[in-house]
C-alpha cells in the first residue's frame, strides 16, 4: 500500500512500506514537522496585480506553505493575492515587508470563507489561523489579536478605548496627536529635567473645565504664546468675548468684555509706554488709522476740569491747584495762601462754611502772584461768600471767576 500525505506534506507510511528507507523518510518527516512548527521563509511577490499560490511538496522539505513564519518581500505595483490549498489547517505568522502602497490578501484557493488582508499602508506582522474547515468548501482565515509590540504595525487601530491603567504615554519631543486626516492636532515639546506642567481638568454640570499650571515649584506662571504677529483670542459665544479676573479665592471677579457684534468694532488699544504715575487716568493720546479698525495709543494723563474738595479748614493754610475749601472763621480770621508756581488754568475754590466772613475775615494771600492784576492780598468779608480763583498769567495773576 502506497504512502499518503497530510495537507502540509508530511508522509504517512503504510505498514511494511519503504524497507531500507524508512529511517530516512522518518527523519524527513521530523524535520518537516520542525519546519512547520518554527520555520521561517521569505517569499517574493514582487510585480503587478497577481495571485501567488503557495504549494505543498509531499514528503520533502522547504515547501513554502510548510513554514510557521512567512515574510512577503519585493516591490509590488498592484494588489496581491496569496493562496494556500483549501485543506491546509495551520496558523501562520505573516509579515508584510513589501514596498509599494498596495494590498496583500491571504486566502484559501477557492470558496467564500473569510480572508485576511494587509491594507496598502500596513507594513506589519500578523498571526493568522487557517481554519481548514472539514468540508474544505469555504474555509476561512482568522486573525489572532494580541496586545504585543506594535512597532511593525505602521497603522495600528484600537478596538476600544485605551485605558492607561495608571501609567503614562511617553511622547518624543515635537510629537503628539494627529487627527483622522493625519494632520497635527496637539504637539508636545520636551524640556530637560522639567518639574512643572499643564493640568487639564473636566467639570460637572454648572462648572467650567480648567487648564492650570502645576508642578514642584510653589509659584508657577501659565504662558500662552502666539506665533509671529498672531494674537491670543478670547472668543465669544452667546455674549461677546470676555476675560474674568478673579480674586485669590475664586469666589468673585471683574470682567473685561468686548463690544457686541452689532457695533462692528475691531479697534486696538495699546497701553502707555511711560512709567505708572499716581493720580493719573488713562486716555487715548493718539490714533493711527481710523474707524472701526483704528489703533489708539493710551497715556497716563492728569485729571483736569474737576474740583477735589477738602475737609473744613479752621486755621491758615496753603491752597493746592484743583482743590476746593470749606473755610470756617467762627473762631478766628484765616488766611488762605495761593500756590507759589501756578500754571494757566489752575483753579482754587473757597466757600464761607459758617457764614462768619463778615465777623472774622478770610484773606487770600497772593504769594508771589497778583490778584485781579494787583500785587496785593484779597480780603473777603462778605457773609456766605464763595468764589473761584483762576490763574491767567503774570500780568493779571489770579482772577475771580464768580463775582
Amino acid at each position: 500500500m502506497a504512502s499518503t500525505y497530510t495537507p502540509l506534506g508530511v508522509e504517512l507510511q503504510a505498514t511494511g512500506e519503504n524497507a531500507g528507507t524508512w529511517g530516512t523518510k522518518t527523519n524527513t518527516n521530523l524535520q518537516l514537522i520542525e519546519q512547520i512548527a518554527g520555520g521561517f521563509i521569505q517569499k517574493s511577490i514582487a510585480g503587478g496585480a497577481q495571485t501567488t499560490a503557495l504549494a505543498v511538496s509531499d514528503g520533502s522539505l522547504n515547501a513554502e506553505l510548510a513554514h510557521r513564519m512567512i515574510e512577503f518581500t519585493g516591490t509590488i505595483t498592484g494588489n496581491q493575492i496569496v493562496t494556500i490549498p483549501n485543506d491546509v489547517q495551520n496558523f501562520y505568522i505573516l509579515k508584510n515587508a513589501t514596498s509599494g502602497a498596495y494590498t496583500v490578501q491571504f486566502k484559501y484557493a477557492t470558496g467564500s470563507g473569510d480572508s485576511f488582508t494587509f491594507s496598502a499602508t500596513q507594513k506589519k506582522t500578523a498571526i493568522i489561523f487557517a481554519s481548514g474547515n472539514p468540508d474544505t468548501t469555504n474555509p476561512k482565515m482568522i486573525e489572532i489579536q494580541t496586545g504585543g509590540d506594535v512597532v511593525d504595525d505602521t497603522s495600528p487601530q484600537l478596538g476600544g478605548n485605551l485605558d492607561t491603567n495608571s501609567f503614562m504615554i511617553d511622547f518624543d519631543d515635537a510629537h503628539g496627536i494627529r487627527d483622522e486626516n493625519a494632520n497635527e492636532q496637539l504637539i508636545f515639546e520636551t524640556t530637560s529635567s522639567a518639574v512643572n506642567h499643564v493640568d487639564v481638568t473636566n467639570a460637572a454640570t454648572g462648572n467650567a473645565p480648567q487648564i492650570g499650571a502645576v508642578g514642584d515649584d510653589s509659584n508657577v506662571d501659565l504662558k500662552l504664546r502666539p506665533k509671529g504677529t498672531g494674537n491670543i483670542e478670547v472668543m465669544g459665544a452667546t455674549n461677546p468675548g470676555a476675560i474674568q479676573l478673579n480674586c485669590e479665592s475664586n469666589s468673585h471677579g471683574i470682567i473685561l468684555q468686548s463690544p457686541p457684534h452689532s457695533s462692528g468694532q475691531s479697534y486696538t488699544l495699546k497701553f502707555p509706554t511711560g512709567n505708572v504715575t499716581a493720580d493719573r487716568f488713562l486716555k487715548v493720546a493718539s490714533v493711527s488709522g481710523s474707524g472701526t479698525t483704528g489703533v489708539g495709543q493710551l497715556s497716563f494723563a492728569e485729571v483736569s476740569g474737576g474740583t477735589s474738595w477738602q475737609a473744613v479748614k479752621t486755621a491758615d493754610f496753603t491752597a493746592v491747584a484743583g482743590e476746593g475749601y470749606f473755610i470756617n472763621t467762627t473762631s478766628q480770621a484765616i488766611t488762605m495762601t495761593l500756590p507759589s508756581s501756578p500754571t494757566i488754568g489752575d483753579e482754587v475754590v473757597f466757600i464761607d462754611y459758617a457764614g462768619t466772613f463778615d465777623s472774622n475775615t478770610m484773606t487770600v494771600g497772593r504769594n508771589s502772584e497778583k490778584i485781579n492784576g494787583a500785587a496785593a492780598d484779597l480780603t473777603v468779608s462778605v457773609e456766605r461768600a464763595a468764589n473761584t480763583l483762576v490763574y491767567t498769567d503774570g500780568t493779571q495773576g489770579w482772577l475771580l471767576k464768580n463775582k
